[in-house]
């Protein structure tokens, strides 16, 4: 792990201190209009405990550098439980750290723990930076294309 680098479950009274890298990363993905108040009622029901997912904080000097929001979900490919690591964001200027590093390893233990065949996770095309991370971690590329409709 990151030297001096605490990782640990996102707790309701931690949740002010994660709403601006929440927003940061949405404006990192170009997502616009989303305020405080809707990152706010969004992403409570991962905080812990949570049973539709968790919040990974990562904190140096207690201080919030990073998060990893985890999603449990279900696969039929092959039918189980798989944990979906849906963002993962650090903070400027502890990037390159190893923070990122230490928030998905502490994910896999999480989904490891909670009995999951596999953790899971998409990057922009674009996003070489995250790639190359991910790449060194012997993480596999999927070879599915993912596709969305807007409702």
């Amino acid at each position: 792990m990151a030297e001096g680098l605490e990782i640990r479950a996102v707790e309701p009274g931690e949740l002010e201190e994660l709403v601006p890298l929440i927003g940061a990363y949405l404006r990192f993905y170009e997502i616009e209009g989303v305020g405080e108040r809707r990152i706010r009622g969004f992403f409570s029901r991962f905080l812990a405990p949570g049973d539709g997912g968790l919040i990974l904080g990562a904190r140096r000097d207690r201080r919030l550098v990073g998060y990893a929001c985890l999603y449990w979900h279900f696969s039929s490919t092959p039918p189980a439980e798989t944990v979906l690591l849906n963002d993962l964001y650090v903070v400027e200027g502890e990037r390159g750290g190893g923070v990122g590093r230490a928030l998905i390893h502490a994910a896999a233990e999480v989904a490891r723990g909670r009995g999951a065949e596999r953790l899971e996770w998409a990057t922009a095309p674009d996003n070489h930076t995250a790639q190359r991370l991910y790449d060194s971690l012997g993480a596999t590329r999927s070879d599915w294309v993912e596709y969305e409709i807007d409702l």
